[in-house]
């Protein structure tokens, strides 16, 4: 089991960049323009341009919260770093989360308002599921650590 979480982690250290240059989103102002492709580092490049300090949370929550957490585990999984840390590593992850919950917000927002078109892009699913995993991941190691009669 330990090995294929090993795997698992260590394949999302590829994953994650592909899902921050996938795109999340196709959007249109209009019907009669085309629609253009937004992934989570073209958006990045937006809000740098905008607002400052929207744009530190994003990367912090997309870029650096996912990553730093699965290079943690990466390094846990190798016996580089304590088992103490994976609360911690647990709740960079569920940080990560919240850029979901953002990004899901505003396609709701903006599909609501009817002016544009959004639709959703496979990058959407493939940074979710990177995600979703990164946690999964996290609990399955944790509950590795527990003794047998612990585990509910």
């Amino acid at each position: 089991m330990l090995v294929f979480l090993k795997i698992a982690n260590l394949a999302l250290l590829i994953l994650f960049p592909i899902a921050w240059f996938a795109p999340l989103m196709r959007a249109g102002l209009l019907p009669l323009f085309g629609l253009s492709e937004i992934s989570v580092i073209s958006g990045l490049q937006s809000l740098w341009e905008s607002d400052v300090f929207l744009a530190l949370m994003v990367t912090g929550f997309a870029l650096f919260a996912p990553y730093l957490k699965t290079i943690g585990l990466a390094l846990v999984h190798f016996q580089l770093l304590g088992r103490v840390t994976l609360p911690a590593l647990t709740y960079l992850g569920k940080l990560a989360m919240a850029d979901i919950f953002l990004i899901a917000l505003y396609i709701v927002v903006i599909k609501g308002v009817g002016f544009g078109k959004v639709e959703t892009a496979w990058g959407l699913y493939m940074f979710t599921a990177c995600i979703l995993g990164s946690i999964i991941i996290s609990m399955l190691t944790q509950r590795m650590d527990k003794p047998a009669a612990q585990i509910d």
